[in-house]
Parts: C-alpha cells; sequence; structure tokens
C-alpha cells in the first residue's frame, strides 16, 4: 500500500531502527534499512519516500532514500517468506544492485548470506523476481563479472564485521559504520582497519 508518497520535513531523531521527521508539527515515525545512512542530515530537511504497511495489528511506515529501493522492498514483500523485517534486513545488508544482481545470476549463495534468507527462500526470490528487476539497473543485472566483485566484497565485509562483533562492537556501531564500507573494495582486515578508523573519528 502506497497512500504516502513521500515525506519531507527536518530530521528530528534517529534511533536502532527508524527515524523521526517533523512535518508540519506531526513526527513520523519512519522505520528505515539503515537509519544512520541520515546521521549527516541530522537537523535538516530532507525527503524520504514512504511505504506504508498495514495488517490488522501492525500500521508502520517505512521509508527509503530512493524511490529504486522502495521498489525492491515491495518486490522483496511479495516473495513467500519474506515480509517487512525481513525485507529491511536485506536492503539494510547489501545495495539494492547487489540484490538484483545475485537474483538475476541466480546466486543463492549471495543471497543466503543476508539475515533470514535460508536456502528455500533465495530461491523463492530468484523464481518470484527474477527478470522482473530489470527496470531499476538495466545496466547491471547482465553482467557477470559485476556480481562476481560484489559477492567477494561482500563476503570480506560481512568476515569484517564478524570480527568486529567478536572484538565487543555492536550492532549500532557497525551500523553507523557500514555505509561508509558499502562502497569500498578492501580485504577483511581492510575493512576492518577502515572501520575502526571511522569509530575512533565519531
Amino acid at each position: 500500500m502506497k497512500v504516502i508518497d513521500y515525506i519531507r520535513g527536518p530530521l528530528v531523531e534517529i534511533e536502532l531502527s527508524y527515524i523521526v521527521i517533523d512535518h508540519q508539527g506531526l513526527g513520523y515515525q519512519i522505520y528505515c534499512p539503515n537509519p544512520f545512512q541520515f546521521q549527516a542530515n541530522e537537523g535538516e530537511t530532507i525527503q524520504i519516500y514512504t511505504y506504508q504497511y498495514v495488517r490488522e495489528d501492525v500500521l508502520r511506515l517505512y521509508g527509503f532514500a530512493t524511490k529504486e529501493e522502495r521498489v525492491l522492498f515491495e518486490k522483496l514483500l511479495n516473495v513467500s517468506g519474506i515480509g517487512p523485517k525481513g525485507a529491511l534486513a536485506i536492503l539494510a545488508s547489501g545495495e539494492p544492485e547487489n540484490v538484483i544482481a545475485a537474483i538475476e545470476q541466480e546466486d543463492e549463495a549471495f543471497l543466503v548470506r543476508f539475515p533470514g534468507v535460508g536456502k528455500k527462500t533465495a530461491r523463492q526470490m530468484i523464481l518470484d523476481l527474477k527478470g522482473k528487476l530489470e527496470e531499476l539497473t538495466p545496466n547491471l543485472t547482465s553482467n557477470r563479472e559485476v556480481i562476481e566483485r560484489v559477492s567477494t566484497s561482500y563476503s570480506e565485509l560481512e568476515e569484517a564485521l564478524e570480527a568486529l562483533r567478536a572484538l565487543g562492537y555492536v550492532e549500532k556501531e557497525l551500523k553507523k559504520v557500514r555505509p561508509h564500507l558499502e562502497n569500498e573494495e578492501l580485504t577483511t582486515d581492510g575493512y576492518i582497519k577502515r572501520a575502526l578508523q571511522y569509530m575512533l573519528k565519531s
């Protein structure tokens, strides 16, 4: 359901799973894949694309930085076994382009790395969505080299984050630093060093 297309207003609060935007005196609680990606905009006016989720006992707004993220979220909700929490986790753990490339290349090994995605769900994602996402990233889905590079980089990043968890860093800290790392291609050690640099600065 898409009743509210977007909300624009000052970003007044960032929490672990949601942000709050003040729109004409009302504070909208909006759940996001990674709320801390908006940290640099705290106090500023931002625009976020929304999806309104309604069930008998649930009414929530989900928000995304781009329309493409929102479209992928909606597509994921149509896959059996994936709800809003699971779809958010997938978007939080990987760029939309990476997820789409894995689906188009039928890379189950890549998809099962996402939280809550087992082999059955990964196969269902491929069955339901392959060939239906090209309009989001038309130049990416046919490039095998891209998915191989993305898969390797993603694995190294996940190993680095696991190592940081073992060192005692909590999810809130890792969520803050992850957006700084996702666009880089480093070794596991490289990701760890870069993450520590960002956390020391903050």
